[in-house]
C-alpha cells in the first residue's frame, strides 16, 4: 500500500465512527495530533545546554559539548550566536555516542554548520525519516574545528515527520564532530546579511560508480587548476612534454580527502593548461594491517630513448613492516604513457647523513658530462641538504655526494629538490617546513657536475600555498613549473565535498636581470578566455570602483605610480559586503600584500613579497581568480598564490580602491575564464 494513500483512508475511518456515535453536547472534541515545528528546537544551542536534543547512546554528547568557547588551537569557530555543540568538549576524541533532535517538519531547504573530524561512516550529521528510521541525507565534518555550512535540497521530503542525530562511532584522532546554526526554510540559503550561501555538501555531489562526473557543481572546486574528483592530492610529480603531449602525476589517495598510502594520479593535456585523466599510473602495495600506509611518493619523469621512465621514494612503513627500509628509490616505465611496470627498486639504502629522510628523486640529463644525474632531498643534524648520484643508464646509481646543504635557518629536511640550467645559470629549487610554516625556496648560482654553490637564495613566491613544486623544459625550450597549491597546514574546507588538493597552474620560469628567478603564467593561459574582456584605460579612481564581477577571471592592471597620489592602492578579489579577497600595494616601500583574513573559509593570514615597478613607473599586474584561488603575477616576476574559500554566491566582485589619493590606471581588463577539464 502506497503510504501517501493512508491519511485519506484515516479520514473515512474517522468519519464512520462519528456517524455511529450519539452526540452529546459533553463529549470531547475529536482529538487531532499536534502540528510538527518547522524545524528543531534549540537549533543553535543557545539555551546554552541541550535543551530540545535527547542523548541516545553513549558518552560523547554530555552537556559539557554545548560551549560558548569561541577559538580553539586553530583560530576561532566561526559559530552562531552565543553557544554551539563541540563534540570534543565533553569527553575527548575518544568517545562515542548519539545525539538526536526534536521531531520537525522537513523543509524544501535546511542547511547547519559542521566541524570536526572526516569520516562519512562513522561521524555525521544525518536527517532520518520518524516514520521508517530511513537516513534521508549525512554530512561528515572537514577535519578542521572551524566551521563550514553544509545546504540541503530536502523538497523531496517535505512536510514529512524528521529529526537530526549526530553520530560520532569514530574513537581516536579526530573522533568527534560539531553543530550549529540549524537553518529551514529561506534562512537556509539566505544569511541574516542578504547573502546567499554557496551550495556546499557531499548531497550535491555526484559521486556513484555509475553517476557521469560533474566538475562544474561544486562552488569551490577551481575550473583551471587540476583537482581530484574525489580524495586527495599533494606534490606533483612526473611532470614532462612526452611525444608532444604534456603529462602531469600527482600524489593521489582516492579513498578519502585525507593523506594515505599514496598512488600517482595521472593527466595530460596538449598545451600543460587543459588536462584529461588518465589511470592511475601507480600503485602502493595492499595493506598487511588497517594502517600500513607504505606507498609511492614523489619523483619524476624522464624521457630514455622513447621510453616514458618515472623514479619515485618506494615508502615502506616500518610500523606495519618492521625493519625494512623506510624510503628507497625506484624506477617504472611505459612505452604507451598509459600503463607502467611494476617498479624496480635501483637505490635500496639512503646514504650516511639521511637522518631526516631520504625522498622525492628528481631525474635529469647533465650537461656537465652527459650522464644521467638524480637530487634526492634529505637532511641531518637539523640542517636540511640535497643528496647527488650519477649513472650511465638509469638502473646503477652512483652515490656522488651532498649536492648543496642549509645552515640549519631553512629547515631540518629539504623536500622535492630540483636542479636546473636556467639563463646562464643554475637554480635549485626546494621545500621546508620552518616553524610550522612551509616554504618554496630557490637558490641560483653555478654547478659543475658534482657541487652547487649558491650566489643568491630566495622564496619562490610569497603566498602561503606554493609547495612541492617540479619544473621540466618543454618541445619549445622553456622551463616550466607546476606546485602543490596548498601546504601542510592549511585548511582543505572541500573536504566535506569528498576532495582536497589542487595543482598550481602551471608557470615559466626566468632570471629577472637582478638575478632573482622569477615565473609568469604559462602563454596557453591565454586559451582559456571566455567572451569579450571589460577593459578600461587611463582611469583615474578615486575611493572605490568596480571593474567587474566574475568566478572565475584573468584581471590584467597596469598601475601608473608616476601619476597616483594615493600611499596605499587595493585591489578586492571575491568580493561581496562580507567578505573579500585583499591585494594592496604600498608606495612607500614597495610590498604587494595578499589579505585573506576576510576571505571566508580557511585560512586566515597575510602574505607579503617585494616587487620593483618597471623603468617607467607602472606596476603590471597578472591576476588568475578561481573558484577557491588566487593567483598573482606582477611584471618583475613576483608571486603571491592563496586558496580561498568565499562563503556566498555573490563574493564575485573586483574593485580597485585607493586610500590616502587618488589611483590612475594606464589600462585594466577582466576577462572571464573557461575550464581546462579534458573529457575522458
Amino acid at each position: 500500500m502506497s503510504r501517501w494513500k493512508a491519511p485519506h483512508l484515516t479520514v473515512i475511518a474517522a468519519l464512520l465512527v462519528a456517524a455511529s456515535t450519539p452526540i452529546s453536547a459533553n463529549a470531547a472534541p475529536p482529538a487531532t495530533s499536534r502540528p510538527l515545528a518547522s524545524g528543531p528546537v534549540n537549533p543553535g544551542f543557545d539555551t546554552g545546554d541541550l535543551t530540545g536534543w535527547t542523548v541516545t547512546e553513549g558518552t560523547a554528547f554530555g552537556p559539557a559539548a554545548v560551549t560558548a568557547t569561541d577559538t580553539y588551537w586553530g583560530g576561532p569557530f566561526h559559530h552562531r550566536g552565543s553557544h554551539h555543540l563541540w563534540g570534543h568538549a565533553a569527553a575527548g576524541d575518544d568517545a562515542t555516542g548519539t545525539l538526536r533532535s526534536a521531531s520537525f517538519a522537513a523543509p524544501a531547504r535546511m542547511s547547519f554548520l559542521v566541524g570536526g573530524g572526516w569520516d562519512p561512516e562513522r561521524l555525521y550529521v544525518a536527517l532520518v525519516r520518524d516514520s521508517d528510521g530511513r537516513v534521508l541525507r549525512k554530512q561528515t565534518g572537514p577535519q578542521d574545528e572551524a566551521y563550514v555550512r553544509i545546504v540541503w535540497d530536502t523538497s523531496a521530503w517535505r512536510g514529512q515527520g524528521v529529526h537530526l542525530e549526530v553520530v560520532d562511532r569514530k574513537a581516536g584522532g579526530w573522533g568527534h564532530l560539531n553543530l550549529d546554526d540549524v537553518r529551514t526554510g529561506e534562512a537556509a540559503v539566505r544569511d541574516d546579511n542578504g547573502l546567499t550561501f554557496r551550495t556546499l555538501g557531499q548531497a550535491g555531489q555526484p559521486t556513484a560508480p555509475t553517476a557521469p562526473r560533474d566538475f562544474t557543481a561544486d562552488p569551490l572546486r577551481p575550473q583551471f587548476h587540476y583537482t581530484p574528483y574525489q580524495g586527495w592530492i599533494n606534490d606533483p610529480n612526473g611532470v614532462i612534454q612526452w611525444r608532444g603531449r604534456h603529462h602531469l602525476f600527482s600524489q593521489f589517495y582516492p579513498d578519502a580527502p585525507l593523506w594515505g598510502p599514496m598512488h600517482w594520479a595521472h593527466a595530460e593535456g596538449p598545451d600543460a593548461v587543459h588536462w584529461r585523466d588518465l589511470p592511475v599510473a601507480l600503485t602502493p602495495p595492499p595493506r598487511v594491517t588497517p594502517t600500513d600506509n607504505s606507498g609511492v611518493f614523489s619523483g619524476s619523469a624522464v624521457d630514455d630513448d622513447g621510453t616514458l621512465t618515472v623514479a619515485y621514494t618506494k615508502f615502506t612503513d616500518t610500523a606495519a613492516h618492521p625493519g625494512a627500509a623506510p624510503e628507497t628509490v625506484a624506477i617504472a616505465t611505459s612505452t604507451d604513457g598509459v600503463n607502467f611496470t611494476p617498479g624496480t627498486e635501483v637505490i635500496t639504502q639512503a646514504p650516511p647523513g639521511s637522518s631526516a629522510g631520504f625522498r622525492d628523486p628528481k631525474v635529469f640529463r647533465d650537461p656537465v658530462d652527459g650522464r644521467w644525474k638524480m637530487v634526492v632531498g634529505s637532511g641531518d643534524g637539523g640542517r636540511g641538504k640535497v643528496q647527488l648520484y650519477a649513472s650511465d643508464d638509469l638502473r646503477t646509481w652512483t652515490y656522488t655526494g651532498v649536492l648543496a646543504e642549509g645552515d640549519g635557518t631553512t629547515g631540518a629536511m629539504w623536500e622535492c629538490p630540483d636542479l636546473f640550467p636556467l639563463d646562464g645559470k643554475w637554480v635549485l629549487l626546494y621545500s621546508t617546513n620552518e616553524g610550522g610554516q612551509s616554504l618554496q625556496r630557490y637558490a641560483v648560482g653555478d654547478y659543475d657536475g658534482s657541487g652547487f654553490r649558491a650566489e643568491r637564495h630566495g622564496i619562490l613566491d610569497g603566498g602561503g600555498d606554493t609547495y612541492a613544486a617540479q619544473s621540466y623544459r618543454d618541445d619549445a625550450g622553456r622551463r616550466l613549473m607546476t606546485a602543490w597549491m596548498s601546504d601542510w597546514n592549511v585548511k582543505e574546507p572541500t573536504r566535506v565535498n569528498g576532495w582536497a588538493g589542487a595543482q598550481s597552474l602551471h608557470r615559466e620560469l626566468f632570471l629577472a636581470p637582478d638575478g632573482r628567478l622569477g615565473q609568469r603564467p604559462v602563454a596557453a593561459a591565454d586559451s582559456l578566455a571566455e567572451g569579450a574582456p571589460v577593459t578600461v584605460t587611463d582611469k583615474t579612481v578615486t575611493g572605490t570602483w568596480r571593474l567587474g564581477r566574475g568566478e572565475t577571471a584573468r584581471v590584467k592592471a597596469v598601475l601608473d605610480l608616476g601619476r597616483a597620489t594615493a600611499d596605499t592602492v587595493t585591489l578586492r578579489l571575491k568580493a561581496s559586503a562580507a567578505e573579500a579577497t585583499v591585494l594592496r600595494y604600498e608606495k612607500a616601500d614597495g610590498t604587494l600584500s595578499l589579505d585573506t583574513t576576510g576571505a571566508g573559509y580557511g585560512t586566515r593570514a597575510t602574505y607579503r613579497t617585494q616587487v620593483k615597478p618597471s623603468p617607467d613607473g607602472t606596476l603590471a599586474l597578472d591576476i588568475f581568480v578561481d573558484r577557491s584561488s588566487v593567483e598573482v603575477f606582477t611584471g618583475d616576476g613576483a608571486a603571491l598564490t592563496a586558496r580561498v574559500y568565499p562563503r556566498y554566491r555573490e563574493s564575485q566582485a573586483v574593485e580597485f580602491a585607493a586610500e590616502g589619493g587618488r589611483l590612475h590606471l594606464r589600462s585594466a581588463s577582466l576577462t572571464r575564464l573557461g575550464s581546462a577539464v579534458l573529457p575522458d
